[in-house]
């Protein structure tokens, strides 16, 4: 699954590929694919893209026309994609809507999602801060310490289930959940309410390096995801009876539930 870090290099690609180009016209393979505005669509044609950013997981581009600015959208979920191109013929199938541009350096985006777990909603402003505010808690790039550590402190749920918890933590999956436990040296069952605040510093301070890491690497949570350009990241996961990297002499084991953890049962104690 993309998360943070795909997202930002994502909107990264974008601003210097797009942004401030036309939309000329618009093609939608799957109505069911626009969730939300679908009827709007017409009204884009002929805006200009003047914002592109990242919530949580997901890209909103802003598109401006007269004074007034509309935005598109989009859930990168499971499987989804934005592309400037297709790399080759098996990304046409699934690819569900294509913005038309001229101005830009590039004369399309794509939007390919084979699951279609992701979706693409069209809004006015007030309707994006109100999506925003219901689907997305805090950005775990730029939330302030002291509102971190009162988050983690009022939990009292395990901790792993807190990092991924997208209406407290916007932008963090399974993948990046993992390895910032196993650089903090913490089990995935922990209940966060316990952590003193010492280790909760250091749980804040390795979560932004890991992901501002990996958005140095061009995103590396998943074997199949591409950059707008193409370009593949680095797989970090699924490390499952391999040495732990700290050479501590154990194997990385595996924690099957709702969704897997990877951990090294020395390094990570459940205590």
């Amino acid at each position: 699954m993309p998360e943070l870090p795909e997202a930002e290099v994502v909107v990264s690609q974008l601003r210097g590929r797009v942004l401030g180009a036309v939309l000329k016209d618009s093609w939608v393979g799957r109505p069911d694919i626009v969730r939300q505005g679908i009827e709007t669509l017409d009204w884009y044609r002929g805006t200009s893209i003047i914002t592109i950013q990242r919530r949580g997981k997901s890209v909103v581009l802003g598109f401006s026309r007269n004074h007034e600015t509309r935005y598109l959208l989009a859930e990168l979920g499971m499987t989804g994609l934005l592309l400037f191109r297709s790399p080759n013929a098996s990304y046409q199938k699934h690819t569900h809507l294509i913005l038309s541009l001229e101005g830009g350096l590039e004369p399309e985006l794509r939007y390919w999602n084979p699951r279609r777990f992701g979706r693409i909603y069209l809004f006015d402003r007030t309707g994006l801060e109100r999506f925003c505010h219901k689907r997305f808690g805090c950005d775990p790039l730029t939330v302030p310490w002291e509102q971190f550590r009162q988050l983690v402190k009022g939990r009292r749920g395990r901790l792993k289930a807190l990092l991924m918890y997208q209406q407290v933590i916007a932008g963090i999956g399974n993948i990046y959940a993992n390895e910032i436990l196993y650089r903090t040296r913490l089990h995935p069952y922990r209940t966060a309410s316990r952590l003193n605040s010492r280790t909760i510093r250091r749980l804040y301070d390795v979560m932004q390096e890991v992901l501002l890491d990996a958005i140095r690497d061009g995103g590396s949570s998943v074997r199949d995801f591409l950059a707008p350009n193409g370009i593949k990241g680095h797989l970090v996961y699924d490390k499952v009876g391999e040495p732990c990297p700290a050479k501590c002499g154990k194997r990385i084991r595996r924690l099957v539930g709702e969704r897997s953890s990877f951990f090294c049962p020395t390094c990570q104690r459940r205590k």
